[in-house]
């Protein structure tokens, strides 16, 4: 039994922990959606292709991609405490640098160490979870995480399309550098890895289980043992057919189509953008919750990532809706697609707790893979087909370009729902032998 001030300390020390890594993971969202709405001035400011343009968005997903497996490695051989910080300093680099870029060279350099600074700081979240929550609220902590990040995401829409009516997309960029390095400071000298890093017994042991035991070999037999295990795969397609198609089109090419498409003013297609981030918050929050409480992961998964596929449909078609309908159906999306992020507590189940840094990577590489070949290859088909037309410098592509871009959307979303028939049911419990 905890003492009072022992139980005082614990909350204390969850919640800082919780507060300050999951705040660095708000920003990461930021850079990640941010694209979208300034879309149009960064044709303007280096002019671009639909294609370069996809690629400097891109750029972010590419270190992202790659640093997944090698995050998960240091997650669990360093901790959490020591990778947000030199994340964060990174990512205060890097986004300095974009606000300041004069070259496209030098704004893909600036977004490449914004996305290495803070590749880090999902998976730190998830391991101070594991850490300083009990097993059983995974799931819906995990979910509200994401709620909290995705208001980063929602805040790089319309609200960003608000900001922008008072300064530049530059001092933005340079702003949120100055907040990431006051981040990392604050990350260094307040959190720590776990509770017994503080002096205080771990969940299992305040559950009256014993501790799980530690991963004793070489990362590299840990990382081989998760790539072997056959259960760990089927979660990838989800996210990189679910998360990956969200990524891409919400984080870039969203406004530009309900823009050509639509006729849209940046206003309202920013909107439609924050209603999809906004219902992705909420579904990933409520589905995990839903998921803990009926014990199960793979038909809520099944549900979330189908309904996500089936609202493709009006937007492959063109359909022409009032802006309400355009709006909920947007909405619709988000919460389906937030049934995706279940896909980490699956992986996290299958393997061995000392391992869920790098199992739950393994699994998160395909939500940036996804992301990074889809920007580019999107602005590139569409690029095939460009007319020439131009206004205030920013190319504009004809609806058949942007359903090509979109269809192609909607099959590797088809992808992902094809793979979450394949995830192994956990029942919301590690199964590792």
């Amino acid at each position: 039994m905890l003492t009072a001030e022992q139980k005082s300390r614990l909350y204390r020390l969850r919640w800082t922990a919780f507060v300050l890594i999951a705040s660095a993971y708000i920003l990461a969202y930021i850079h990640r959606m941010a694209p979208a709405v300034i879309a149009g001035e960064l044709q303007q400011a280096f002019q671009t292709s639909g294609a370069a343009l996809g690629s400097l968005a891109a750029t972010y997903f590419y270190i992202y991609t790659i640093m997944q497996i090698p995050t998960g490695v240091l997650v669990d051989t360093l901790g959490a405490r020591r990778i947000v910080t030199l994340g964060g300093l990174t990512a205060a680099v890097g986004s300095i640098l974009f606000g300041l870029a004069e070259s496209l060279l030098a704004a893909s350099v600036g977004r490449l160490l914004v996305g290495f600074g803070v590749s880090y700081m999902f998976l730190a979240t998830l391991k101070i979870n594991a850490h300083w929550f009990h097993e059983r609220h995974f799931g819906a902590i995990t979910g509200f995480t994401l709620l909290l990040g995705n208001l980063g995401a929602v805040l790089s829409a319309a609200p960003l399309v608000w900001v922008l009516g008072f300064t530049t997309w530059r001092t933005v960029f340079v702003a949120l550098g100055v907040f990431s390095a006051l981040l990392a400071l604050l990350t260094w000298l307040l959190v720590h890895d776990n509770p017994r890093a503080a002096g205080l017994p771990s969940m299992r042991e305040l559950d009256g289980l014993a501790p799980h035991p530690l991963h004793t070999g070489h990362w590299w037999h840990g990382l081989v043992e998760v790539v072997k295990n056959r259960d760990t795969w089927p979660g990838f397609l989800p996210a990189f057919g679910t998360a990956g198609t969200l990524f891409a089109f919400a984080g870039l090419w969203a406004v530009p189509f309900l823009r050509d498409v639509y006729a849209m003013p940046r206003a309202l297609a920013a909107l439609h953008t924050s209603w999809l981030l906004i219902g992705f918050a909420l579904g990933s929050f409520f589905l995990g919750i839903l998921s803990d409480r009926l014990r199960r992961r793979k038909p809520v998964m099944l549900g979330g990532v189908g309904l996500y596929l089936m609202c493709w449909l009006p937007w492959v078609l063109q359909w022409q809706l009032p802006a309400v309908a355009g709006l909920g159906l947007f909405f619709l999306m988000g919460v389906g697609a937030g049934g995706f992020t279940l896909t980490w507590a699956v992986a996290k189940e299958v393997n061995r707790p000392a391992l869920s840094g790098m199992a739950t990577s393994v699994v998160n590489t395909g939500a940036f893979l996804g992301a990074a070949l889809l920007q580019p290859l999107v602005g590139w088909i569409m690029d095939l087909g460009w007319d020439g037309r131009v206004m205030d410098g920013v190319r504009v592509y004809s609806a058949a370009n942007h359903q090509l871009g979109v269809g192609i959307f909607f099959g590797v979303a088809l992808a992902g729902f094809a793979g979450a028939l394949m995830v192994r049911e956990t029942h919301c419990r590690h199964v590792h032998r």
